[in-house]
């Protein structure tokens, strides 16, 4: 089997006046992320990562932060459009594990959902789906509550074509 692995990580300051948004959950919280797009790390993780995973570049290049196009683009939209590349190279998630750090708020009742999230838009199992979250123990910003960071680690494998002669 050809596998191949990604890595990326992302952050984004947190400001007043934006919504927090991770893995498509909407967390009720007074800051939210500073971003072109709509700001979710996670999301922006893992489609950099699956890029990297195919060495197609990083989420810049396909997605600018200084373009009309991408401006306050739902992140969803990022991961769909890189999935589709996926499939087109003939490669699908076999898991991937996605760290969030976040001082406030917890994340533990959101996971579940954010889980299901990007099962849904790999079009993997859940089980194939990691999410973990933690603080930074009040180091840097993250720890000092002015930034949130989520990095990705992801494998993929060629897709095995069924032979039906």
């Amino acid at each position: 089997m050809d596998f191949r692995i990604g890595f990326s990580k992302d952050i984004h300051r947190l400001v007043e006046n934006r919504k927090l948004i991770i893995g498509g959950v909407i967390i009720p919280y007074h800051l939210g992320e500073l971003a072109h797009s709509d700001g979710d790390v996670l999301y922006h993780a893992l489609a950099e990562s699956i890029l990297g995973a195919l060495a197609l570049g990083d989420l810049g290049t396909h997605f600018p932060d200084n373009s009309e196009e991408t401006l306050d683009m739902n992140s969803a939209d990022i991961v769909y459009k890189v999935v589709t590349m996926m499939f087109e190279k003939g490669y699908e998630v076999n898991n991937v594990d996605i760290f969030v750090s976040l001082e406030k708020p917890k994340l533990k009742d959101y996971i579940p959902q954010i889980r299901q999230n990007v099962a849904n838009l790999l079009q993997i199992k859940i089980d194939a789906v990691s999410i973990k979250a933690g603080t930074n123990e009040g180091v840097g910003p993250v720890g000092e509550g002015k930034a949130i960071e989520a990095t990705s680690a992801i494998l993929l494998k060629k897709k095995v074509i069924a032979n039906l002669d």
